[in-house]
This record gives structure tokens, sequence and C-alpha cells, in this order.
């Protein structure tokens, strides 16, 4: 290729798609190179300079320095200290004549040019729509295939739409209207692509940005959504403004508002709550009208259980689990739900339990345990820390013998956190023994994983959503996990 027609082609290539002048040098200098490689062996390294006035290019080859005697060392891509006269680690480069290129090689660089172009020219494309990543677009459907919808989404930009992405039975033709969600994805082998979703969550909060002023006004936020596409949403709505309810805002007269939402979305129904900083008054709020008897919080592995009678049982679990799933997840905890029966004999169980242990670390009567649970005196601290008179209420014994029973109380406390440490420490050991790294154990403790049972009980795609390990390898862990259940 002539130095003339190479800067023919980078000003030409520029100002027909707007692409900086670098880039397209760039572009050549690889296309160049590529095409060059086939008169090389397969692994040479070749590299291709281009003077940016002239326009004349050089050829260059380069070898690692390595050691002669090196298991993978080979004279097509390596050299040895002595001969390059360097040291081991370093490259060694050697101007070679340049390839007179043929039909072939010609065709090859074109094709590798063309590539590099259409890649700059996505990516300024990219680049332009950074800012309204995850925002509405409106676009006309341009192409319908079997995976795929391709939108205008404006100036002849096209935006890929995957079916998969769709609500249940949508249904789009050419030069059909739309609106979907812009999301900025890295594609492997294809690079950063303009795709579209209409069953992300942020479909829902940026329609409703739309019909609320108010949203736009930061008068009223949207907290959270948990959402089934084409089913149904539910969404925590605050106010920054007393005055103002969110709620009432949201749905508009006569349901105007939160009825154009659902109707953009095929009909999807939509439950507006009110947020609350307090995990457990979300969860009433997320699984009204249904009424919540009770809640039993572990901070430790985020879970709640909750009571519910049977009335209203089936509402708030909902059709096949959705209520309650949704809930959970607008939440960020995990939810069980029981009904009021289970949940006060579960809690029998649990004070029968605890009377016993009083009896015994305590050395009272029947009488004098049932007094205490009686009082509200449910944990060992509990009774340690205890105001004397409300023991001696309690118990209905002296001042001195309430003394021994707190002294002995917090005792127990002591032990019962001294065994609880003992086993998490062995939990964590039992962890390492799997081969768990130090950091793989914080991120497994993080999510509720703290024992061998715990990994035992996992499936192999399970453990890799956790840890970024490979199939065999969680495969192998989650078999030694399991080896208790068989001897």
């Amino acid at each position: 290729m002539e130095s003339i027609e190479i800067l023919a082609v980078v000003e030409s290539v520029s100002n027909e798609k707007g692409i900086d002048e670098g880039i397209i040098f760039g572009a050549l200098e690889t296309a160049i190179a590529t095409a060059s490689l086939r008169h090389f062996h397969e692994d040479a390294d070749i590299t291709v300079s281009i003077d940016r006035v002239s326009g004349e290019y050089s050829t260059h080859r380069h070898w690692a320095v390595a050691e002669e005697l090196m298991e993978d060392f080979h004279k097509e891509t390596h050299i040895t200290e002595t001969d390059s006269k360097m040291t081991l680690g370093e490259t060694y480069s050697l101007d070679v004549d340049n390839v007179v290129f043929g039909r072939i090689e010609a065709q090859a660089a074109r094709q590798v040019m063309m590539q590099k172009v259409r890649e700059a020219e996505r990516d300024n494309i990219v680049a332009m729509f950074t800012s309204q990543n995850n925002s509405l677009m409106n676009g006309t459907v341009k192409r319908v295939t079997r995976d795929n919808i391709i939108v205008d989404i404006g100036n002849d930009i096209e935006a890929i739409l995957p079916r998969s992405q769709l609500l249940p039975g949508e249904i789009y033709k050419i030069k059909d209207r739309m609106r979907a969600i812009l999301q900025i994805q890295e594609i492997e082998g294809r690079g950063s692509q303009l795709m579209l979703s209409r069953t992300c969550p942020e479909m829902v909060t940026e329609l409703f940005r739309i019909e609320v002023p108010e949203i736009n006004e930061d008068i009223i936020e949207i907290r959270g959504i948990a959402r089934d596409a084409g089913s149904r949403s539910k969404i925590t709505v605050k106010t920054n403004d007393g005055r103002i309810d969110p709620v009432g805002a949201c749905v508009g007269m006569r349901g105007s508002r939160v009825q154009s939402v659902s109707g953009e979305l095929g009909n999807e129904r939509i439950d507006i709550i009110i947020y609350d900083d307090n995990p457990a008054q979300m969860v009433i709020n997320a699984l009204a009208p249904a009424k919540v008897e009770s809640i039993v919080m572990d901070e430790d592995s985020r879970s709640m259980e909750l009571a519910v009678n049977e009335e209203n049982l089936a509402l708030a679990i909902g059709s096949r689990g959705q209520n309650i799933r949704l809930a959970s997840r607008l939440v960020g905890w995990e939810l069980n739900i029981i009904s009021s029966n289970e949940a006060e004999a579960k809690e029998r169980v649990i004070e029968a339990e605890f009377q016993a242990k009083l009896m015994e670390n305590l050395s009272i009567n029947e009488a004098e345990a049932e007094g205490l649970i009686r009082g509200g005196f449910l944990t060992f601290d509990d009774i340690a820390y205890a105001d004397d008179s409300k023991l001696i209420t309690a118990l209905g014994l002296e001042e001195a013998r309430v003394e021994e029973i707190k002294a002995a109380a917090a005792d127990a406390a002591l032990m019962e956190a001294m065994g609880e440490i003992t086993q998490e420490e062995s939990n964590l050991e039992s962890l390492t023994e799997l081969g768990f790294s130090e950091e793989e154990v914080d991120i497994l403790v993080s999510k509720s994983l703290k024992s061998m049972d715990d990994i035992a009980e996992l499936a192999v795609d399970e453990l890799q959503e956790v840890l970024e390990i490979t199939e065999k390898k969680a495969a192998d862990i989650i078999m030694k996990a399991r080896e208790s259940w068989f001897n």
C-alpha cells in the first residue's frame, strides 16, 4: 500500500464516519500487521508503525528474551541473552522489510481495518449514550428477527431489544413505536452494546417519573422496587414534604397515574407502599392488606419469621408465592411465613425448653421458672441485668436469694456466649478444611454460609453464584462437604 493511498484512506474514512484520525491510523497499523503475518511464523509478534505526516510505514518483529533451556523456548518467538545482548524479560525488536501485498493480503487487511473502524464507530455511539444509561428511550421498530427486535432510537442509531426482555405476550411489528430502558452492556467478543429492556425494574421507575411530577421535583422518592414483569410490581415511596401523601400522589385522581403506568406495561398490577427505615414495618406495609400477627427477626442471617392468622395466610403468600417473594426482594430479607397457630406452638416449645434451662442452671423450681417467663425474662441476660424489685415480684423470693439467682444467670449467659463462639470458630475451621481461602470464607459468611453443612446443602450453580470458581471445583467442594452424610 502506497503512502499516498494510506493518507487518503485515513482522511476519507475519518470524514465519513466521524472517527478521530488517530484511531484510523491505529486500525490500519493492526490491519497491515495482521496481513503481513501470513509471510512469517504463525506465532511471530509483528507490529507496524505509520508516519502520521508522510504516510510511510515500517514493519517490526519482536522476540522475548529468555533462557534457551526454558521448556517453551522457540526461536520464532524467543531469543537468548547472548544473541540479543539484552537481559531476561526484555523484548528484542528488529525492523524487517515491508511485505509486498498481493490480492489475498490486501483483502485480509481491508477486512481487519473495516472491523476496527466499525468497533470505533460503535464505541463513539455508545459514548454518546453513556449519560442516558438506564433511562427511558422512545424508538421505532426497524427490524424483527427470531431472537431480537432492532429499534431505531434516533438518528438511525440502532439498539437491540432481546425477546427475553419483552413482557409476556408482547408482539411488535416493523414501524411500531415503543418505550424501553436503555442498558449499555459489555458483550463478550463484541464490546459495549446498546441494549433495551422492558422487564427491568427501572422501567416502572421511569414511567412513574413521567406521570408523577413530584418525583422529578424530589418531593417524592421511589426507594425500592421488586418486579415480576408483566404480572406484578411492588414499589416503596417516601415523601420529603409532610403535607403530601406519596401513595396518593402516585395513584393520582381516580387512579389515573398508576393506570397509565400499568397500561404501558400490559396491565401489570402495581402495589405502592409507604417506605419505612424499620425493615419489620416495611414487611408489614408490603404485605398489606394481609395482617401480620408477629415477627421474629434474625439479623445475622437477615431473615424474618412472620406469623399470619389462617384467614390471611393465602393472601399474604399470594398466587404461587408471588406476594411474599416480591416483599422479600423489596425489603432485602428472607421471609418465612407461618400461621399464628404454628407460631404459638413454636413459642410454647421455646418457652418450655428455656424453662428447663432455668431450673437446671439457676436451681429454681418449676413455679419460679414459670414466674420468670411470665414476667418477660426470656434470656439469661434479661435475668442477670434486671432490677432486683422486678425479680422479687416475679419470683416472690427474698433479696438475698434473688442476688444468687442473678449471679447464676450471669454465669449461664457467659457459658452460652462461649459456646456460641466455640461453635462459630469450629464452623469457620470446617470451611477452611474444605479448601476455601480466608477471603472466600469472609464472602461465604457474609452470605450466611457459615458451616460445612451449609455448603453441603448447596447446588453447584448456587456456590458459583457466591464465589467465582470453576464448576469442577465447586462440585468437588460440595461432595467433600457431604462426606459426613455417608459415614
